[in-house]
């Protein structure tokens, strides 16, 4: 560029040439004011333009502030030659901060290169959007941006980047971008031919499906098909194997992105699944003498034993996952044991056995000692997320003896972790408080105050413990140098247990009163001001120390703190009353134990751990604690919100307010606030197509097995059903019309209720549907129990836009119905049997005649034998009555009877439908049904 402009070359030269920093400046401050001359000036052409900008972007680039120059970098991004474009957006995107005035004089010459059929004008633009990502620009061009990514004429670099700028949109102002809206289109583009442009909108696709879970959930077929197409049938070109991996950066998102959902109940899709992460176990068994060939199979391998463990962490693989671990941790390289300990910390999170892993305890230990600070941090995660009672003591021990030498950076993290460990997993009491007061001991400054508070709490509430706690704590507040937190535990324990020592030979009052108050000169006002409210405790308990305590108060009455001031007064002014009076010992009565609550130390390692940029799906600590934390998000989720097959992941556990978990101890002023996760809504049914033709096409099919049932210019579905008690099989035929194949087809199926019926595809549907051709896809379906709504198709493909129908399915609680046949004492014996409401469901309506004026009763039999029920000829004496007997099936609810009987009166034009059942549901779904079949012909 500057080999193009010699006045630039001079400068850049000079600038160089330069010994000292005075001789710089003054050749900058030169140019500087020769160029405000010029722009001053004016008639300027582009190429000088771009010459003096392109020396005050060098300018800034050097470092020295820059105050011109704004207004023709904006006049430059208008240019039509590349050179001074370029120049004008670089200016841009270096000179203008993103609350910038200037940056709205740009916005619609950033939108007009966006609409330019040049694909170079739309990167430079992309760029420009992306480096400055103001919320102003956000709202003005995020809808050309995507409109620029799905647009079919876009070339695959422009897609890429137009993904990628996206992305930096929506990370920085997530509101602006219409996350599910734009959901199905941007899914869609995960079956391009680019494997490029896949993994540009995968990445976008992962940071949108964290918060909108239900609207990308179709993205998980997508996944898993690509994945299926790279590992298993090698679809991809040699541009994008890495070291003979096929694009491992790809395969690690997918895997990822499947770890956000809640394991898939289709079958299809949990085999095809366990084909991809057997093939990739079975790739990664060997390691390869080649480093980078190693690195991206491990990067792809340990991703795939996240999603083992995620979708079932008592499979084999997981076994097989386990001994592959135990390898990688003990490995040379550095990046590959921390990778091993972090996969093993989410098998420790999410396995029923423990044992696999305790069989490297060892090991792990070790790994607390290794040189890279990382490996010992995700060392101390395994050990945490490993413990339990059996091994509690000798990882505690380990840890506390490790927290003595370990890093700054680590100390805290440690002492929360002990902290928890040591309350959750104590086989007694005072293990417990010889493990705890060791720990404040030891860490010193890094023991937060949730720590001595939980102490206290579980001190308090524990009747046997508190003349132990009490003499344990006297014994380390003997020694020379005792922590501050140490003094805080011992303070209120003694002041509210030392009466229980006080006969034993040393522990006496005075003794006790000595040892605390010698550590109170070292000590902040906070923490003295608790010891005074021990002290007033013993004036009440310990009559025989009396006057040194009245002696404290006193001196402590004339103090600069206020606080100190205030209780010194009036605890001397109960301690000067009468030995007869009452109000000291109600005044300082000892405290009642404190009503159960949880833990605050695991919202604050969680809130601690929790602020990543992608969530995690587990959390450091144990089954257990991955469960409640599960259970805890559920709660979270607003009345009717929770969907089935879905996942809600959220960033961290339940916040507790610190500093309110203990009454009467609170130094702070202000506590941590709680911590609230956004939860998404319910899964919305898709809006199913409506017509006069697709009605009559789906009412007919309703009570036939086979026909169309939909179509327009583009495509044509058809059905083919057969039901074989409680299951079924639909052979659903895609036809494409038009000379153009459907690309990124996609079929899913949306079940209202999946605890009554179970819809999957056989296979994962083809992406693609081939002009003129029909497809086929069977659906296998289970009736449960008793349902009333139908499942919905939903087809999506590109045929030049994106397209998307949904359509019901012909699948009612009547397909699974099996006729019986039953002579006229049987039927009416079980009529009676079954009785009148609510097993009875009937209904009156007007109905029609014939051509003839006649009933019509061939539909009518057509009817009620189409949907599965026995018709019983000579029962009813009346001909012109239908009578008909059936069994649903339900893999759950079992068998459940069903008896119909229908009588049509042609000179009322009325027909009285009449249904019983053994299930009140049942019933009436069966009445709705049918009647409204027979309505049709009144209508």
């Amino acid at each position: 560029m500057a080999a193009n402009m010699r006045g630039l070359t001079q400068f850049i030269a000079d600038i160089r040439g330069a010994r000292v920093r005075e001789l710089e400046e003054k050749r900058i401050n030169k140019e500087m004011a020769n160029i405000r001359k010029k722009f001053k000036d004016g008639n300027l052409d582009g190429y000088q333009k771009k010459k003096y900008v392109a020396k005050i972007i060098f300018t800034y680039i050097l470092g020295y502030k820059v105050d011109v120059g704004h207004m023709e970098a904006v006049n430059l991004i208008s240019s039509s030659k590349y050179s001074e474009k370029q120049i004008g957006y670089l200016a841009v995107t270096l000179l203008m901060h993103e609350n910038s005035d200037f940056l709205r004089l740009v916005v619609n010459s950033i939108r007009k290169d966006l609409d330019e059929n040049n694909e170079v004008s739309n990167c430079l633009a992309l760029h420009a959007i992306a480096n400055v990502g103001s919320s102003e620009m956000a709202e003005a061009l995020s809808e050309d941006v995507h409109r620029l990514l799905i647009s079919p004429t876009s070339q695959t670099f422009v897609k890429k980047k137009a993904a990628l700028t996206l992305l930096r949109l929506y990370r920085k102002h997530p509101t602006v971008i219409p996350a599910a809206e734009w959901a199905m289109r941007l899914v869609s583009i995960m079956d391009d031919q680019d494997l490029g442009v896949v993994i540009c909108v995968t990445s976008l696709i992962m940071a949108l499906a964290q918060d909108h879970l239900d609207a990308y959930a179709v993205c998980y077929t997508k996944a898993v098909d690509r994945l299926h197409r790279l590992v298993i049938e090698g679809e991809y070109s040699a541009t994008y194997a890495y070291y003979k991996v096929p694009s491992p950066w790809l395969q690690v998102k997918l895997l990822r992105l499947l770890q956000y959902y809640a394991p898939s109940e289709d079958a299809t899709l949990r085999s095809v699944l366990h084909e991809v992460l057997q093939t990739i176990m079975s790739n990664s068994a060997e390691p390869s003498r080649n480093v980078q060939h190693n690195n991206a199979q491990h990067a792809v391998l340990f991703e795939a034993i996240s999603l083992a463990i995620h979708l079932d962490a008592s499979s084999p693989l997981v076994g097989t996952s386990a001994v592959l671990l135990a390898r990688f941790i003990s490995s040379k390289e550095t990046n590959v044991r921390y990778l091993g300990l972090d996969t093993m910390a989410h098998l420790a999170a999410r396995a029923d056995s423990l044992e696999p892993l305790k069989k490297h305890q060892g090991t792990i230990i070790l790994s607390l000692r290794d040189k890279d600070i990382s490996v010992r941090r995700r060392a101390l995660d395994l050990l945490y997320s490993m413990c339990d009672t059996d091994n509690s003591e000798l990882i505690v021990g380990e840890l506390l003896r490790y927290l003595k030498v370990a890093d700054y950076a680590l100390r805290e993290e440690m002492v929360l972790k002990i902290a928890i460990l040591t309350e959750k997993y104590a086989n007694s009491y005072k293990w417990y408080i010889d493990t705890i007061l060791q720990l404040i001991s030891a860490a010193g400054d890094h023991v937060g105050d949730e720590v001595w508070y939980r102490v206290v709490q579980i001190v308090t509430n524990t009747e046997d413990l508190q003349e132990y706690a009490a003499k344990v704590v006297f014994e380390h507040l003997k020694s020379p140098s005792t922590h501050e937190s140490l003094v805080k535990v011992g303070g209120y324990i003694l002041g509210e247990y030392g009466h229980l020592i006080a006969n034993d030979t040393g522990y006496s009052p005075l003794e006790q009163f000595q040892v605390l108050h010698s550590k109170s000169q070292f000590c902040v006002a906070s923490t003295r001001s608790l010891l005074l409210s021990t002290y007033i405790k013993w004036v009440n308990v310990f009559p025989e120390i009396k006057p040194q305590l009245v002696n404290i108060f006193e001196r402590y009455r004339h103090v600069l703190d206020a606080e100190l001031q205030q209780r010194a007064c009036e605890f001397y002014s109960l301690a000067s009353r009468p030995d007869d009076d009452e109000v000291l010992q109600n005044v300082c009565e000892e405290m009642p134990p404190f009503p159960p609550r949880v833990s605050a130390l695991i919202g604050r390692l969680n809130r601690k751990l929790g602020d990543t940029e992608d969530k995690r799906t587990w959390i450091h600590g144990g089954k257990e604690m991955n469960l409640e934390r599960h259970a805890n998000s559920r709660k979270a989720t607003l009345p009717g919100s929770s969907a089935p097959g879905t996942a809600t992941v959220t960033g961290t556990a339940d916040a507790q307010d610190v500093m309110s978990s203990l009454a009467g101890l609170n130094l702070s002023s202000s506590g941590d606030q709680p911590d609230s996760s956004r939860v998404d809504g319910s899964v919305v049914a898709p809006r199913v197509a409506v017509g006069p033709s697709v009605e009559k096409w789906f009412n007919k099919l309703t009570y036939s097995a086979e026909g169309v049932l939909y179509e327009d210019v583009q495509i044509q579905i058809g059905i083919k059903s057969r039901y074989q008690g409680h299951l079924g099989q639909l052979a659903i035929y895609l036809g494409n019309k038009i000379s153009v194949p459907l690309t990124s087809f996609t079929s899913t199926i949306h079940v209202n209720d999946s605890e009554a019926l179970s819809a999957t595809f056989a296979k994962i549907p083809p992406n693609t549907l081939v002009p003129r051709t029909q497809s086929q896809q069977l659906l296998h379906v289970e009736c449960k129990k008793a349902f009333s709504s139908f499942p919905i198709l939903t087809v999506s493909f590109l045929a030049g836009a994106h397209q998307s129908i949904s359509i019901r399915l012909p699948i009612s609680i009547t397909k699974f119905i099996e006729g019986v046949k039953l002579g006229q004492a049987d039927f009416f014996e079980r009529w009676k049997v079954i009785g009148g409401p609510p097993r009875e469901a009937q209904a009156v309506f007007p109905i029609t005649l014939d051509g003839t004026g006649q009933l019509d009763l061939v539909r009518y039999r057509q009817v009620v034998s189409g949907n599965h029920l026995e018709i019983l000829e000579d029962v009813d004496p009346n001909p012109s009555n239908l009578v008909a007997a059936g069994v649903l099936h339900t893999s759950v609810d079992g068998k459940v009877g069903c008896l119909l009987r229908l009588e049509p009166n042609r000179e009322a034009k009325l027909c009285r439908l009449t249904v019983r059942s053994t299930s009140e549901d049942v019933a009436a779904e069966v009445l709705r049904l049918i009647e409204k079949l027979l309505r049709l012909d009144s209508s």
